[in-house]
């Protein structure tokens, strides 16, 4: 035997092992190999299954024609003439932009957050889905499972639930809208479409509500914020939670600088970057009775559609003088208010004596009485004559003192009346003024009075600025266009335009001297009407009657011209016979007009005797630019005409006397310019205060007064009240404009300082009236001239 045959002992029994290890292995690789198989087998039978549910899926997708043929809901935007926003229209808040006009950096901010690989996969990103299922629960580096594209799909066309089938057809949907749309196009939709939160849709609405900006101008810093706002509008939103809106902010800065969309020096700054937000309650450049007013007539033409088409309303006014206006009348009413007694605090809140549970409470008791722009609630915390402590719903404390006071004295007085006692608990109204420099704190109340005021290029009838009231939150009635009131002292020049024609001038001497008129020819009840000053100044020219609004001129002009003469002579300027009966309480504008009709009618003296129809509107564009409407030019033609140029001239000299020595002298005096005409107009018991005024280029009317009719003080006035608010407006509508004053028309001639006709320059016309009972004939007949010179004629 070899030694190769022989075996050693431990060899031999070795042996059983190595075979018993050969054969386990074999069973283990065939174990594994069958496991194996099986696996294959599954997922071929999922893959097959998953396949067999695709195709039978598939087909049963929504159509997505509605993406191919996207027309997003647009509201209707109304905007002033230099192209600031006055109101949105809709349900949604929405500025549609193509994808190559939003910044490159709010879709790279976008991107960074939402689908990083957007412009790499084919809808589903399958990277990111395997991502997500490995990622921890929270914020984390990964991008999620939804891919942008998945989004879009959900947004239009599925629910927010999560089930498995919901996520099939969010792929399935993806991969067909891929298909059908190009990556650009789909980044365009979801970035229009996506909801951020106060009902703004899409970015570029977003940065308008959050930023006050057009997207055009983003930082990188708000470009980061907005992007954060599609994962939770609510939580992330930067008004609401600012602290966990910065906090996603500054990741999405990372973001962007790890997928080379910045440069860390730009991550640097943006994330140094303080950023400053709009306050979205505040209302649009003050404009909401001026932008319902737009809105009324566009839902007249299209209907419905008017808020979800995109139309833009741009109209006749500027942003700059309706912010003027909406001022000058909110002081004025708020100059009266503060004349008024103190109505008391608005509401009481019961606080509790731990402080730290003070500051809650306040928040609670101040959501009831929101901010009326700069009039403020706040809920007293301590309170005495001398002294008191507030806390505004910001958490600001406030201590009023001296001045601050003199409003609410009857509140803090300890013998005042317990219902309208300031006392801790107390919610009341506050205003910041500036004296001597120093921010000053006043308790004041929410006015009672309204107002109305509007202007107008007499030109062309175009709107410059119309305020319905003094809060559309409060009070949506819109004075300008449907408050009917009596006009007062501010309705004479009418009456005497209609007087120039039968033969006046404003040389003709009037006797200013008391009238009584019994039951019998006023067929009611006596009248004995009175001056406003009572006091009579005797014979008097008309142009100082109309200077001095002496009442007992205007009843015997309007005596002498005819009731019914004057009644339609007025319709000339607009006003409805019917309102205006035919009286001689006509002569005190006893009558009823708006104030819209009160800008149009002395808009006739103003241009020289046109008649022009207020013009709001001035073009309609859709979405896209494309005008739909333009205004004709509404230019002054000899068919407009509604009196003689001479007749507006010699008017326009009257009551340019007004302005300069007679009630509303103020006018001239402050804005330092004689081309100014007017007049003021102070109602019976004082329920209504006036001015109705214009320069050449410019008419503008001031009503203010109770809605339900009320006396608004024996001293308060047209020239007290409405004046001011005329002139505050009238200081910057006419900044830069030189004087101008019209010219001379055809017809009349001046004689010895005075205007007159040239047929009533001599010893013809009315010189005088002499007897109070005596009556013009009929307008139109053929004695009427020789009737005039009978009659008056000395």
């Amino acid at each position: 035997m070899s030694d190769t045959q022989k075996k050693s002992p431990q060899s031999s029994k070795s042996e059983p092992r190595t075979a018993s290890r050969h054969a386990a292995g074999s069973l283990a690789s065939r174990a594994l190999l069958w496991l194996a198989g099986l696996g294959l087998a599954m997922v071929a039978s999922v893959a097959l299954l998953l396949a067999l549910a695709l195709a039978m899926a598939y087909p049963n997708l929504p159509d997505i024609s509605g993406l191919t043929d996207y027309r997003p809901k647009l509201p209707m935007r109304v905007m002033s003439s230099d192209g600031v926003l006055l109101g949105e229209f809709g349900e949604e808040r929405r500025s549609y932009l193509a994808i190559k006009d939003i910044p490159k950096v709010m879709q790279d901010a976008v991107l960074a957050i939402e689908d990083a690989r957007f412009y790499q996969h084919g809808g589903v990103d399958y990277l990111g889905v395997i991502r997500a299922g490995l990622a921890n629960v929270g914020e984390s580096r990964s991008q999620g499972a939804s891919t942008i594209t998945m989004q879009v799909a959900r947004n239009f066309y599925l629910s927010t639930e999560k089930t498995l089938t919901r996520k099939i057809y969010e792929i399935l949907l993806a991969l067909k809208i891929e298909h059908a749309l190009s990556k650009e196009k789909i980044l365009e939709i979801y970035m229009n479409q996506i909801f951020l939160g106060h009902r703004a849709h899409g970015f570029a609405a977003a940065s308008e509500v959050y930023f006050g900006k057009p997207l055009k101008d983003i930082t990188i810093a708000e470009a980061a914020m907005l992007a954060g706002l599609p994962k939770a509008p609510s939580a992330y939103n930067p008004i609401n939670n600012p602290r966990r809106a910065n906090i996603r902010q500054q990741y999405i800065i990372e973001r962007m600088l790890e997928n080379g969309f910045i440069t860390a020096e730009q991550r640097d700054l943006a994330k140094a970057e303080v950023l400053h937000y709009r306050n979205v309650s505040d209302s649009l450049p003050h404009a909401e009775f001026v932008a319902e007013a737009a809105r009324q007539l566009i839902f007249n033409q299209y209907g419905d559609d008017a808020y979800t088409r995109g139309l833009n309303v741009y109209l006749t006014l500027r942003a700059d003088e309706q912010m003027v206006a909406y001022r000058a009348l909110r002081r004025g009413i708020m100059d009266y208010e503060r004349r008024q007694v103190y109505r008391g605090p608005e509401a009481y809140a019961d606080l509790p004596a731990d402080p730290k549970e003070v500051d809650v409470r306040v928040a609670e008791a101040l959501a009831d009485h929101p901010a009326n722009d700069e009039l403020l609630a706040a809920v007293v915390l301590q309170a005495d004559a001398r002294k008191v402590e507030a806390a505004l719903q910001s958490g600001e404390l406030l201590n009023i003192t001296g001045e601050g006071l003199k409003p609410a004295t009857s509140g803090l007085s300890d013998k005042g009346n317990p219902k309208t006692r300031i006392r801790r608990g107390a919610i009341i109204r506050v205003i910041k003024s500036t004296r001597a420099g120093k921010d000053e704190w006043t308790i004041t109340q929410l006015p009672e009075v309204e107002g109305a005021f509007i202007s107008l290029d007499p030109r062309n009838g175009q709107v410059r600025a119309m305020v319905g009231g003094f809060d559309y939150a409060k009070n949506k009635f819109n004075h300008v266009t449907q408050a009917w009131r009596q006009p007062g002292s501010s309705f004479k020049p009418f009456i005497y335009s209609a007087a120039l024609e039968k033969g006046f001038t404003p040389a003709t001497v009037v006797n200013d001297a008391p009238l009584f008129f019994d039951a019998g020819s006023t067929g009611s009840q006596p009248w004995e009407p009175k001056n406003y000053d009572g006091t009579f100044d005797g014979p008097i020219t008309l142009r100082r009657a109309l200077a001095k609004s002496k009442n007992m001129v205007s009843i015997r002009v309007l005596n002498a011209i005819g009731v019914h003469y004057a009644q339609q002579w007025i319709t000339r300027f607009g006003f409805e016979p019917e309102k205006h009966p035919a009286y001689l309480t006509m002569a005190l504008g006893a009558g009823s007009v708006t104030p819209m009709q009160m800008a149009q009618g002395f808009a006739v003296f103003a241009n020289g005797g046109y008649r022009v129809a207020p013009q709001l509107i001035a073009r309609l564009t859709d979405n896209k630019g494309r005008v739909l409407y333009e205004a004709p030019a509404n230019a002054l033609s000899d068919d407009r005409r509604v009196i003689e140029a001479r007749n507006a001239f010699m008017m326009s000299s009257l009551l340019q006397e007004v302005t300069r020595s007679g009630t509303a002298a103020k006018a001239q005096a402050q804005l330092k310019r004689p081309d100014i005409y007017g007049k003021t107009g102070t109602t019976n018991d004082s329920m209504d205060a006036w001015f109705a005024g214009y320069q050449q280029e410019l008419v503008a009317v001031v009503w203010i007064g109770y809605d339900q009719p009320r006396k608004l003080g024996d001293r308060e006035t047209g020239g007290g009240l409405s004046l001011p608010v005329w002139i505050e407006y009238m200081n910057f509508a006419l900044r830069g404009k030189p004087v101008a004053e019209p010219a001379v028309p055809e017809g009349v001639i001046n004689l010895n300082g005075e205007w007159y006709y040239d047929e009533y320059s001599g010893k013809e016309g009315v010189r005088s009236l002499a007897n109070d009972e005596a009556k013009l004939p009929a307008a139109g007949t053929d004695d009427e001239k020789k009737g005039i010179l009978d009659l008056f004629r000395r």
